[in-house]
């Protein structure tokens, strides 16, 4: 979740929580969403899921692919494809840079949150590099090896 400031209210949506075991994030950024009416009101519902979601650099900016939003029920305007592609507001600055890290081998944009903020339908996206098998199990043993050193630091201190 990103930083929360003092006033601010952060309602979270839905994360990806298997981004982080399958990529190695280097760099976040939160985005902007380009939305239509009746998907921000199944937002509000957290009827979303970021499972294969991922940006991609086009010529106009970066864009938001495999975010699923399920279809508002009581919709009244023409029926919006739930896996349609959103574009991400970021300023200018912003999308080169991105666009020049994603250029390098190994690297991706991969959405790692959904939330409100202020309002506001936000993205925090992850400058990923693919993690190997044996990284994977890697970070495995070494998130046991820590919950066990905190484990026995606090019955060490405890009793």
């Amino acid at each position: 979740m990103p930083k929360q400031e003092k006033g601010e209210n952060i309602e979270p949506i839905a994360t990806n929580r298997k981004a982080r075991h399958d990529y190695l994030i280097t760099d976040t950024i939160e985005a902007g969403l380009a939305l239509e009416g009746p998907e921000v009101k199944s937002l509000r519902l957290k009827q979303a899921t970021l499972v294969s979601a991922f940006a991609r650099a086009e010529r106009d900016g970066l864009y938001l692919y495999g975010l699923h939003i399920a279809p508002y029920a009581f919709n009244t305007l023409t029926a919006l494809d739930p896996l349609r592609t959103r574009k991400l507001l970021l300023k200018r600055q912003e999308i080169k840079r991105l666009t020049s890290a994603v250029e390098t081998k190994g690297m991706a944009l991969v959405a790692l949150e959904l939330y409100f903020k202020r309002g506001w339908a936000k993205v925090l996206l992850g400058l990923a590099k693919g993690k190997r098998t044996a990284d994977k199990h890697e970070s495995i043993k070494k998130r046991d090896i820590d919950r066990e050193m905190r484990r026995e630091f606090r019955e060490k201190f405890k009793g």
